[in-house]
Parts: C-alpha cells; sequence; structure tokens
C-alpha cells in the first residue's frame, strides 16, 4: 500500500470540497496523505434531464466504484444521500465520518417570502419553484398546491445563479452544500425549512468513506468512522431500503436519537406525471433501534397507503 492514498471524487465544486475536507481529516488525524482522483459520472455529465426521468440508480456513484473496483483509486468520498443502499461486492462503507445541518433551504427572489403558520413556505401562489427531487416537489405542492414546479439541474452555484437570472422564483437545495461552499445570498431571500415543513432524504449532509471490503485502505479509515452518525442515518437508509428506493422515491425522513433510542420522521409522497399535484403520507416511529424504528414507519406507510386507496 503506497503511502499516499488516492481519494476518489466527482468534479463539481461541492465535491471537491468534501474530498479536501476529508483529506484534511485524514492528514491531521491520520497521518496519512491524499492525492485527489476525479472520475466523472454519469449524473455530472447529463444535465438536461431530471434526477426523476434518468433511468436505474447510482447516478453519482456507479463509476467512482468502478474505479475503486479497479484499483485505480484507494477510496471514494461520496454524499451519503447520493450513494444507494446496496453496496456492489468488493466494496464496504468504511467510515461514516460526520454529518452537518441535514435540513433544506428555500432561496427566493428578493421581497416574496411571507411565510405563515397555515403557509411555512410563505411563497406566492403561481410561483415557480426550482426542483429536480420528487421529495422536495411532493412535500412543496402538500403546502401550497397552487406552486409551479420547474426542473432545475447543475452543480450548487448554477442553481443560484439560475435563480438570479430570473428562471425561477425559488429554489430548494441542501443547507449542507450551501453552507460547504460558503455562498453569498445577501442579495436573496432563504429560509432554512426545519424538518416539519421539509423532511430532508436519507443520510442527507453526512458523507460516506468507501472502500475495497476487507482493504488495508479501509481498516485504516474505519478510524474516521462516527458511531452516532451512523446510529441515526443507517435508521433513515434501513427505511429507504424497506421501500426498494432510491434517489426517485420522494421519501423524507430524519432520525434523532431519543432516550429510549431512535425516533425516525418519515414522509412518503405520491406525485402525478406533469408534477403539479402531490399527496403526502407523514409517519414517526420510535423503538429500541434504528432498523425497528425503520420497520414501524415502514408498516405505518403501508397502512397509510391503504387507507388511501380504499373508496
Amino acid at each position: 500500500m503506497s503511502a499516499t492514498l488516492r481519494l476518489g471524487t466527482r468534479g463539481s465544486k461541492l465535491a471537491l470540497w468534501q474530498a479536501h475536507h476529508v483529506s484534511k481529516m485524514i492528514s491531521n488525524q491520520l497521518g496519512r496523505e491524499c492525492e485527489i482522483v476525479v472520475i466523472k459520472t454519469q449524473g455530472d455529465q447529463i444535465h438536461n434531464v431530471a434526477f426523476h426521468k434518468m433511468e436505474g440508480k447510482g447516478f453519482f456513484t456507479k463509476e467512482l466504484q468502478e474505479a475503486l473496483l479497479d484499483e485505480r483509486i484507494d477510496f471514494v468520498v461520496h454524499s451519503l444521500k447520493d450513494l444507494p443502499t446496496e453496496e456492489p461486492p468488493g466494496l464496504q462503507v468504511a467510515a461514516l465520518p460526520e454529518r452537518q445541518v441535514s435540513s433544506d433551504i428555500l432561496i427566493a427572489r428578493p421581497g416574496i417570502l411571507n411565510p405563515q403558520p397555515a403557509d411555512p413556505l410563505g411563497l406566492p401562489e403561481g410561483s415557480t419553484l426550482g426542483t429536480s427531487s420528487l421529495r422536495r416537489a411532493a412535500q412543496s405542492l402538500s403546502l401550497n398546491p397552487q406552486l409551479s414546479i420547474k426542473a432545475l439541474r447543475g452543480n450548487v452555484p448554477t442553481r443560484v445563479e439560475k435563480l438570479r437570472s430570473g428562471d425561477y422564483d425559488a429554489i430548494l437545495l441542501a443547507t449542507a452544500g450551501v453552507q460547504r461552499l460558503d455562498l453569498d445570498l445577501s442579495d436573496l431571500e432563504n429560509s432554512e425549512l426545519p424538518p416539519e415543513v421539509m423532511l430532508p432524504a436519507p443520510g442527507q449532509g453526512a458523507l460516506a468513506i468507501e472502500a475495497r471490503a476487507d482493504s488495508d485502505e479501509a481498516e485504516i479509515l474505519s478510524q474516521l468512522h462516527d458511531p452516532e452518525v451512523a446510529r441515526c442515518v443507517n435508521a433513515e437508509r434501513s427505511l429507504l431500503q424497506l421501500l426498494g428506493g432510491g434517489c426517485h422515491l420522494p421519501l423524507g425522513t430524519l432520525a434523532t436519537a431519543c432516550e429510549d433510542g431512535i425516533r425516525l420522521q418519515a414522509v412518503l409522497g405520491e406525485v402525478d406525471e406533469e408534477i403539479s399535484h402531490a399527496t403526502v403520507s407523514r409517519v414517526g416511529c420510535a423503538a429500541p433501534d434504528g432498523e425497528a424504528a425503520a420497520r414501524g414507519c415502514f408498516e405505518a406507510l403501508r397502512l397509510a397507503a391503504e387507507h388511501a386507496a380504499k373508496p
């Protein structure tokens, strides 16, 4: 094993920030240096198709995982929310090192946000809201059915520039990405959305370090693992796996540690083909461990779907 570890990453500004951040952690905590290797993924190369219309899973991970299996790199840093719940044979998540804020942030043109208890988004009726996430679209339409949802692609700075250029009245992004890039939003309005308004994607805000299974690199990198982060995000991803979904699934979920174990909140949406109407089911479950909480939410969502299907 070389003294310098080869770190694979996507080439977006956010992915590179994450790669350099983890590289510094490895240098400071483990005394090892990293060489950053940029690899293009399918998700980086297709810019004009909304996520929910793209086939399959792993749009931002497949090529990175192939490079890892081919031993062109030693490990990968992912946004955990992009990583499918099923690991390819020969790979493992060696560490979940940290989780920043998990929420979404609403960013809007100046002077249009007016949140109220009955309308927590606070967008005027007919506003054009940019997102390619069915999760965000479903929850937004359930709060304000008069919104017009318009697909939004590109990296985080590009999405903000599209808002500035007038393509949208408002957009939804992950708060963690905005904070990590330290974006200047002083010319725009913004509102961080609490979980009772908008539940995040499973694992949102967390980073995942992936390596070859049982490799020396996996053993070394496991020293960065945070068990408390893993305890919560694994509950969220367990629910995602039970529902058989990937990034297409309109699922929002957030786990928090509580005195008796894990408290898991979940919302599952149903969106029409035009993304103009949505319904959501919101449930919660507390259990001694994450897997039990996930099973509880899964059963509650199943019962809600059965009730909604009854004439």
